[in-house]
């Protein structure tokens, strides 16, 4: 088994870090799109993620690591990290069932909100009434993407909730696991046990891709989750959980523009207000990331003269 990486505090490379795996993460919702639209079973989707996930990691983990990869030294946690990871696609395509995907999206941007509270209770994490205030702002430019005002309550907002928790509470277990296992480890893990419960399911459904495009997009889907997490688990191990959660926002970027050169949807003026407004709040945490990085840097020179 590889030795994991120590954490270090580097917030600003942190903050990067988890720009490009919710990139990443948003090339997943895009190519899942684009396999539904193309006829393949949801089930069959949300199985191939998982899998070439999984492929992909042993493919770049085992070679180097051995069998050793798997070993885990908490592996109750990295069971409970796989489990909330599962279940939260669970909830949600549950949900998507029967709500607007704007509400189920507009759930799923409280997370920094619940990250941040986590982050607190059980990681001990500290934080300001300035980043407080940047999160709610950033999930007010949210509200105005998605408008989710309006729609009537239905029962399966539960599951929408359902998912939001276990997403939040596997961001913040990342956090927990950095610098106990490998990336390697919390991604077999992950990877492994989704994949492991979902193949009978999956297979059970399963149509072949029909076109070329739609083989590559299939076979894409699972790297950019393996690429996806894996930059999320490195960005855990240089930034708190709650400095990395507003962050989140930044996917609705991402999925604007997926939206408009992948599907040919054109954004609103609420879009373009509401993304205006979640670049605000990200900038301002990036700023106020480097200051207090520069400004620890300051007092430990202070230190050592």
């Amino acid at each position: 088994m590889q030795n994991p990486a120590a954490r270090e505090d580097k917030p600003m490379l942190g903050l990067g870090l988890m720009c490009v795996a919710l990139a990443m993460f948003t090339s997943i919702d895009t190519s899942a799109k684009w396999l539904i639209l193309s006829g393949l079973p949801v089930i069959q989707v949300v199985f191939v993620r998982y899998a070439g996930h999984f492929i992909a990691s042993a493919l770049a983990f085992i070679p180097r690591e051995g069998l050793g990869a798997f070993q885990s030294n908490a592996p109750k946690l990295q069971l409970l990290r796989a489990v909330f990871l599962l279940t939260s696609t669970i909830f949600n395509f549950a949900a998507l069932k029967y709500l607007p995907i704007t509400i189920t999206t507009a759930i799923y941007f409280s997370s920094p909100i619940i990250i941040t509270i986590l982050s607190v209770l059980f990681l001990g994490e500290r934080i300001g009434v300035r980043r407080v205030a940047a999160i709610l702002v950033g999930f007010a430019g949210v509200m105005v993407v998605v408008q989710p005002w309006g729609a009537a309550f239905h029962p399966a907002m539960f599951l929408s909730l359902g998912g939001l928790l276990c997403a939040s509470s596997y961001f913040v277990l990342t956090r927990r696991l950095a610098g106990v296992d490998s990336n390697s480890t919390s991604q077999l893990w992950a990877a492994g046990l989704a994949t492991l419960t979902l193949a009978p399911f999956g297979l059970a459904a399963w149509v072949w891709p029909t076109t070329s495009v739609d083989w590559v997009v299939m076979c894409l889907i699972g790297v950019f989750g393996a690429a996806g997490h894996g930059i999320a688990v490195a960005a855990h191990r240089f930034a708190d959980a709650s400095s990395l959660a507003p962050m989140t926002y930044i996917q609705v970027i991402y999925a604007t523009a997926s939206g408009y050169f992948i599907f040919g949807n054109l954004p609103t003026w609420a879009t373009a207000l509401g993304t205006a407004i979640i670049i605000a709040s990200g900038v301002y945490i990036w700023r106020r990331e480097r200051d207090l990085m520069l400004l620890r840097r300051r007092v430990e020179t202070a230190a050592l003269t």
